[in-house]
């Protein structure tokens, strides 16, 4: 049985991502004091007297407007209902009972979850009683009083949640699932890539640039392994940057981008790799990550004008780094090739795991040494000791030499290109780090 998940719902600006912070005890949701900030779901884990399990923030729901964005926040925070075990229905004390809280209510009872019913911004703790009589109203039991802002009420709140939770399965197994996140510049697929891949309207998609702007957790599980895809705010150019949503937002990107096993790097093949791209592809690789280069939209492509071989020579030549990333052509629309994703996703994530032993390490530079000898600097030569692999995630390899100043950039390039010529490595970035014998 997978961890219990807990969805916070509620019309806007009462306070829910205030309080999915504190829960999880960072500040993962954006928090502003302006209605519709937060546009989709976003999970994160955390534990209560020693359970573990998932909580959901949600979109405010309101139910009056006809505004496009503002009706998929509703239809995100329906979904969140339905794959939750317990829902928090979030209120507010001071504004009293809406009507919009009415028709939540009655959503929320249609469902059939246990309900937590929650009054929001009772700062005046002690003097709210009188005030908290009228929620009863809305049939959901007992309100909860809460001041999320001075963290007052959550032990109660977090019981009660506790008590609704399914029984725990002492004999659940829990197996590696491999992280991927799906990063890119704004409106090249991303959100419609996880949508093909989970047959499901996961996150809002739509053709406003910037419409995805937390980083949103998704479990999948198929033949070929358990994954949980990190769909991310599209990053723009910092001078396009002018909210400080959309900053936070890029910090989140960011992230996903550390907490990830493997990227996608999309790239919109009608445009080709830009600038951005170029940016975006160099944290991941910066981050030591597994990187797989997704061409999106190549349903879009005449094929007479630009050939598959064309187009990769064209991306390896504006990516000279990232040479070692396989490339995948796909149309996240049509669902052309997504379904070899996967076991491309599988092989980079063991690349980029992948520990060799000391005596094959060095069978390896021995042969490499005596192909092309280690460089000279006026009459100093560079002689190379022994080998050792440090870490993983990525590759990371110690080299002893007898002077770090003559381990030259070109020679560290050479070993690499052998290491790969042995062991593949295909998909993951490999360091060398240079040790005088000796030294620390």
């Amino acid at each position: 049985m997978s961890k219990p998940i807990v969805a916070i719902v509620g019309r806007p600006n009462v306070g829910k991502s205030t309080f999915f912070n504190y829960i999880i005890g960072s500040r993962l949701s954006i928090v502003e004091d302006k209605p519709g900030v937060t546009r989709d779901r976003v999970y994160a884990n955390t534990n209560w007297r020693g359970r573990d399990f998932t909580v959901i923030d949600t979109g405010g729901i309101d139910t009056d407007s006809s505004d496009l964005i503002t009706t998929e926040i509703a239809n995100q925070a329906n979904i969140a209902i339905n794959l939750a075990d317990v829902v928090i229905f979030l209120t507010d004390i001071k504004q009293g009972v809406t009507q919009i809280d009415k028709e939540i209510a009655l959503i929320l009872k249609k469902s059939l979850k246990p309900i937590i019913l929650v009054c929001n911004k009772a700062d005046n703790y002690g003097k709210t009683s009188d005030d908290i009589y009228e929620f009863y109203n809305l049939g959901l039991g007992e309100p909860y009083p809460l001041s999320a802002t001075n963290a007052i009420g959550i032990g109660d709140i977090l019981d009660a949640i506790y008590e609704q939770f399914p029984k725990e399965d002492v004999n659940e197994n829990d197996e590696e699932i491999i992280k991927v996140a799906i990063i890119g510049k704004p409106n090249v697929g991303k959100s419609s890539l996880v949508n093909k891949i989970l047959n499901e309207q996961r996150v809002i998609v739509s053709n406003i640039a910037g419409t995805t702007r937390d980083a949103i957790d998704s479990y999948y599980e198929n033949e070929f392994g358990k994954y949980i895809f990190i769909d991310t705010a599209g990053i723009r150019k910092k001078s396009k940057i002018y909210e400080s949503i959309e900053k936070f937002s890029v910090m989140r990107t960011q992230l996903a981008i550390q907490r990830a096993d493997v990227c996608l790097m999309m790239i919109d093949a009608t445009e080709g790799v830009t600038e951005q791209d170029a940016k975006i592809a160099g944290q991941a690789h910066e981050e030591g990550k597994g990187i797989i280069l997704v061409i999106n939209k190549w349903d879009e492509i005449e094929k007479d004008t630009y050939t598959i071989e064309q187009f990769k020579k064209d991306v390896y030549n504006k990516l000279s780094y990232l040479t070692y990333a396989p490339i995948i052509f796909i149309s996240a629309k049509t669902g052309q090739r997504v379904n070899k994703l996967y076991e491309m996703i599988n092989n980079v994530a063991n690349q980029n795991a992948m520990r060799v032993s000391t005596s094959m390490l060095n069978q390896v530079l021995n042969e490499a040494i005596a192909i092309v000898q280690p460089p000279t600097d006026k009459g100093k030569r560079l002689k190379i000791y022994y080998m050792t692999q440090a870490t993983t995630k990525p590759p990371t390899f110690v080299v002893f030499v007898n002077n770090k100043d003559l381990f030259h950039f070109s020679y560290e390039r050479y070993l690499v290109n052998q290491i790969r010529k042995e062991f593949g490595m295909q998909g993951t970035p490999i360091r060398i780090i240079t040790r005088e014998k000796g030294g620390m």
